[in-house]
């Protein structure tokens, strides 16, 4: 397969296991989502693909095994945006994004006039442009986050991994930092892979859903077919409504499914 994939991926921690062989496909040119209620393990998946966590299993993009965690070389494959945004030094927004290209530098060396084309396509990209000579730490959440997803698009890496990457940001700027994720995956042949909980952005900007539990993949696929799937509703153990507006598909939580209550034939589709 060309792209990222994961081959029995378990993490341990404490003695306890938060990542269980856990096997996965993310291709290229798509958004792959991870789903899944507090505690399934996505953020540690994430993490352990982007070499934060030591793991068990294989990780591979494009059929070969990344290069180890820590180097050079995996830097310029894989960009990583975690789910923790703070920032602790007092650095302009630009000069932020542009740390995502150290990667690609020499020692000593200085950015290059296409290393600031980069970085000022990155800054359009998450609208950020108009306050990239503020400092970072006086920025607000929303803006702070779009300048740390602008610093790991600006790295321009074949696999970008965003943990919960619109949790900040108002509606707007959610549908607009999902839309460029997809544009960005189709046009540059990324593999793009996001920890979503909002089911209706999930359904309207991935290709594919992977939907965890207890460190485990429950399913994995195209995603109206997870969606539409009973185990959604078993996993969360809450009953969604699902329709459209606009052609636009939206997934809300109903209600609360008592414990041990789970009949697909209770399913409703919205109008």
């Amino acid at each position: 397969m060309t792209g990222l994939a994961t081959e029995d991926v378990g993490v341990r921690v404490g003695g306890r296991s938060l990542v269980d062989g856990v096997s996965l496909e993310a291709p290229r040119g798509a958004v792959t989502g991870v789903i899944g209620p507090n505690g399934a393990g996505k953020s540690t998946l994430l993490r352990a693909i982007a070499g934060v966590l030591p793991h068990a299993g294989r990780v591979t993009l494009d059929g070969a095994p990344l290069p180890r965690p820590g180097s050079r070389t995996r830097a310029r494959l894989v960009g990583y945006l975690p789910q923790c945004q703070d920032v602790h030094w007092p650095v302009t927004a630009r000069r932020a994004v542009e740390l995502g290209r150290l990667p690609h530098l020499g020692p000593w060396s200085s950015l290059s006039r296409a290393d600031t084309a980069e970085v000022d396509a990155a800054l359009t990209k998450t609208d950020s442009t108009r306050f990239a000579d503020a400092t970072v730490t006086t920025l607000s959440g929303g803006e702070r986050a779009r300048v740390l997803l602008a610093r790991v698009l600006a790295a321009q890496t074949a696999v970008v991994l965003a943990d919960e990457p619109v949790a900040a940001l108002d509606p707007g700027h959610q549908l607009a930092v999902m839309e460029m994720l997809r544009d960005e995956a189709r046009a540059e042949r990324r593999a793009v892979v996001v920890v979503l909980h909002d089911l209706s952005l999930a359904a309207r900007a991935c290709e594919h859903l992977v939907l965890m539990d207890g460190g485990r993949v429950v399913m994995a696929g195209p995603a109206d077919e997870v969606l539409g799937s009973p185990w959604l509703d078993r996993t969360y153990a809450v009953q969604f409504g699902q329709g459209h507006v606009r052609s636009v598909p939206v997934v809300t939580p109903v209600r609360r499914l008592e414990a041990g209550e789970h009949r697909p034939e209770e399913h409703r589709h919205a109008s």
